[in-house]
């Protein structure tokens, strides 16, 4: 079997001390994810970014810097290299036309006190989104994260 590499951006989206996410439920629990979503062909990496905040979220933002990169080598059925951005929050987008990802139930702003505490994954994103907010020393390569690892919680 040849698997594919898929390119996801992700959005980081900070507002008062609170961090945006999709909030899913597969009718047994509820997690968090960041706003993301596959790169289309001849789309640069900032247009994807915002482009899927808008349909995920109805939220217009302006993509900036790159913060993280994490993997997802094996668990899926393809290989997910995930390219987490860091917005800035601009506002409702009016017009906007949602795509609810497959499960999606709301969107959420999660404290980022406890952020290490919730289920946002991949979860090794929870501490360093962190500590980038509290202004410390943070990876921006974060390797591989697969189904089955243990949780990031410290």
């Amino acid at each position: 079997m040849v698997r594919q590499i898929r390119i996801s951006a992700k959005a980081v989206i900070i507002q008062n001390g609170k961090l945006l996410a999709i909030k899913l439920n597969d009718g047994k629990e509820e997690w968090y994810i960041l706003p993301s979503g596959g790169q289309d062909c001849e789309e640069r990496l900032p247009q994807t970014v915002e482009r899927e905040v808008r349909e995920e979220a109805g939220i217009e933002v302006k993509c900036k810097d790159l913060l993280f990169v994490i993997e997802g080598v094996h668990g899926e059925s393809f290989h997910r290299v995930d390219l987490v951005f860091l917005c800035d929050y601009i506002g409702e987008a009016s017009d906007a036309t949602l795509h609810s990802d497959t499960n999606q139930i709301g969107v959420e702003w999660l404290d980022l006190s406890i952020l290490n505490r919730l289920p946002l994954y991949p979860s090794r994103l929870r501490r360093p989104i962190m500590n980038f907010y509290e202004g410390k020393e943070y990876v921006r390569y974060l390797g591989n994260e697969e189904i089955g690892d243990p949780e990031c919680v410290e």
